[in-house]
């Protein structure tokens, strides 16, 4: 029950509708048996520093941040972790004991979870894209430990500022998405990860669309693992083309809900749910949709 004393935790971005946080986030604050609850709240650019300094002075215990304000809440935050300092990109603040906002990124713990179970140490990968989503997929290849990382995109000076940025811990292979040797990456790649928005459903978006199209893909062979970051839908129709091949298919779900989690517990100071929670709460949701 909802009432004077319940504290809530916030989704901030433009647009915010479609999220499926809130699902999953309230599941998880039911089992813990916390007063708490998370909504979703749209915010304009121009109004995200009054939005965030009201914040301070209500009931808000955190806030996970999306598109588009991930680079620009950086100057309204007094503490930033290391991660996000080196991701460029913030998603979750909480606040400090100065009544100042603290901000992280669990991107990177969302990407790796549904591939710690996989032996990939010394595995080549490909990241399609060179946007935010595409640092937090590099980071998290460089934890697992893959010897080689080449990413492919449409726009040459992000490409260069993205390899630039992890120079310093691993050299990353950047290709044009018209370059042919991506025909022989494709081919010997254990792991392609899909971080560009092709393949989302929109109003607009056409049917079977595949990242870079369809002749990109000819040399996709069945002991490529494929992880597209999208959700929704589920199959996308990459994993779809992907799956006909034999291979094994990730959707972006189980990092949604992986840095969901860990969100939950920065914000609680360490208090964690099962994976299925936040699984189960979804499926049901989806079910009925």
């Amino acid at each position: 029950m909802i009432t004077s004393e319940t504290s809530f935790i916030a989704l901030i971005g433009n647009p915010v509708s479609h999220s499926l946080s809130p699902i999953m986030q309230n599941a998880a604050l039911r089992y813990l048996g916390l007063d708490l609850i998370y909504i979703a709240i749209p915010c304009r650019d121009e109004d995200l520093e009054s939005v965030l300094d009201s914040l301070k002075n209500i009931n808000c215990k955190g806030l996970n941040i999306t598109i588009p304000h991930k680079e620009k809440v950086f100057d309204l935050c007094s503490e930033i972790s290391p991660i996000a300092n080196k991701l460029k990109a913030i998603n979750t603040l909480k606040l400090n004991t100065e009544k100042e906002w603290s901000a992280t990124n669990t991107d990177v713990d969302g990407f790796i979870y549904p591939l710690k179970a996989l032996s990939l140490k010394n595995k080549q990968s490909i990241v399609l894209g060179s946007g935010g989503a595409a640092r937090s997929v590099i980071q998290g290849l460089i934890n697992l430990n893959f010897s080689t990382i080449s990413v492919v995109s449409r726009n040459k000076s992000s490409l260069e500022k993205l390899i630039k940025n992890f120079e310093d811990q691993i050299e990353i292979q950047g290709l044009l998405n018209n370059d042919n040797k991506a025909q022989n990456l494709i081919k010997e790649a254990n792991l392609i990860v899909n971080t560009t928005p092709v393949g989302m459903k929109t109003a607009t978006n056409k049917e079977n669309m595949l990242p870079y199209g369809e002749t990109f893909w000819r040399s996709l062979n069945s002991k490529t693992i494929v992880y597209d970051l999208i959700y929704n839908p589920a199959p996308t129709p990459l994993l779809k083309f992907s799956a006909k091949k034999g291979c094994l298919i990730i959707d972006g779900l189980q990092m949604l809900i992986a840095q969901g989690i860990k969100s939950l517990s920065f914000w609680t100071d360490g208090l964690e749910v099962p994976f299925h929670v936040m699984n189960d709460a979804l499926k049901e949701y989806l079910e009925k949709k």
